[in-house]
């Protein structure tokens, strides 16, 4: 243990010849020579804060911003009250992102997909989960906090979620999916519900016209966004159409001529099965609408109509985001996709 920490410190003292690094640069590209010459491994220690200070004569907060920064690289990590240790021997990897999603849905796996393929191999990002749950939002928050460089988060919107974001830096934060007020300084990218999904249903106001009801199916409490219900009953009563919302599809329940929109993927997989079994054919004997489009929408049943914002591009934004750290504050436009349902 005592030679490897020597061996940080000769690695660290050869460079201040250079007169091109600050001495952030010098202990980190110090550490990451001995790391490239197999001079540590992983789950080696690295010497204290206090070491570095006896050893080199540096500042304290010139260390702690170097091993913070090795971090959020995702090169050490730091153990409660043990110490620095070694985790990973890419030492070219420039930055560790946290993606923070609502679920991994597949429209949600083409923004996963974008961001990684434009951020390129060298940098790490970690999934996390927090379906629509504010308790685990805040679990996966503490878990995270301070551990990486970016981080890329779906909100919950409640105020217990806004006053932990705000605990992170606006340029280490963008915000995506679903808008929630930080203030002028933080960065997104992000959907709009409201207006934007009633200019869908304007849209397709001939095509609703064309059968004898519109039934959505809703759930509440869920991370569906409550913009589009409110949109969907307020276009039913300006257009007089007939129509209702349903807190979920009854399998077995399906009626021709009317049309069944669902958010929910498993729901319209589960109204397509009955549609096969009955030897019935969207577009013809009833209508199929989706929210969220993906490639599997564009084969099924001949295709199926969707509406949706383009979850590469959040992903090509984000990766942006990433690289230059500058604010970003971005409402991306919610398109119709008509195809052979509807």
């Amino acid at each position: 243990m005592l030679t490897n920490q020597s061996s940080i410190f000769e690695k660290i003292q050869f460079l201040e010849k250079s007169r091109s690094l600050s001495k952030h640069e010098k202990l980190i590209q110090g550490i990451l020579d001995a790391i490239d010459d197999e001079l540590l491994s992983a789950n080696d220690p690295l010497p204290s804060v206090n070491t570095m200070v006896k050893e080199l004569g540096y500042a304290r907060e010139t260390i702690v911003k170097a091993y913070k920064e090795l971090i959020e690289r995702g090169v050490i990590a730091s153990k409660n009250r043990k110490g620095y240790f070694v985790i990973s021997k890419n030492t070219k990897q420039q930055q560790k992102i946290a993606l923070v999603m609502y679920a991994f849905d597949t429209f949600q796996e083409l923004l996963y997909q974008q961001l990684k393929a434009d951020v390129g191999e060298e940098v790490l990002i970690d999934l996390y989960f927090h379906h629509n749950n504010p308790d685990i939002f805040e679990a996966i928050f503490h878990r995270i906090n301070g551990h990486y460089g970016v981080y890329i988060i779906a909100p919950i919107p409640t105020e217990k979620v806004k006053e932990l974001l705000l605990g992170i830096a606006p340029s280490k934060l963008l915000i995506i999916d679903r808008y929630i007020d930080l203030g002028d300084s933080y960065s997104y990218v992000v959907q709009e519900f409201k207006d934007a999904s009633y200019a869908i249903f304007e849209e397709l106001k001939d095509a609703f016209s064309a059968y004898e009801e519109v039934i959505f199916y809703f759930r509440e409490n869920t991370a569906e966004p409550q913009e589009i219900v409110i949109s969907f009953k307020k276009f039913l009563k300006a257009n007089k159409l007939k129509g209702k919302v349903e807190s979920r599809y009854k399998p077995g329940s399906l009626k021709k001529n009317r049309v069944y929109f669902t958010i929910h993927n498993p729901e319209l997989y589960a109204i397509l099965k009955d549609v096969m079994d009955k030897g019935w054919e969207p577009g013809r004997d009833l209508g199929v609408l989706a929210h969220n489009d993906d490639v599997i929408k564009e084969i099924l049943a001949g295709g199926i109509t969707t509406f949706s914002t383009d979850f590469r591009k959040i992903g090509q934004l984000a990766a942006t985001f990433c690289v230059n750290r500058e604010r970003m504050q971005e409402i991306l436009p919610t398109k119709l996709f008509r195809r052979k349902s509807l």
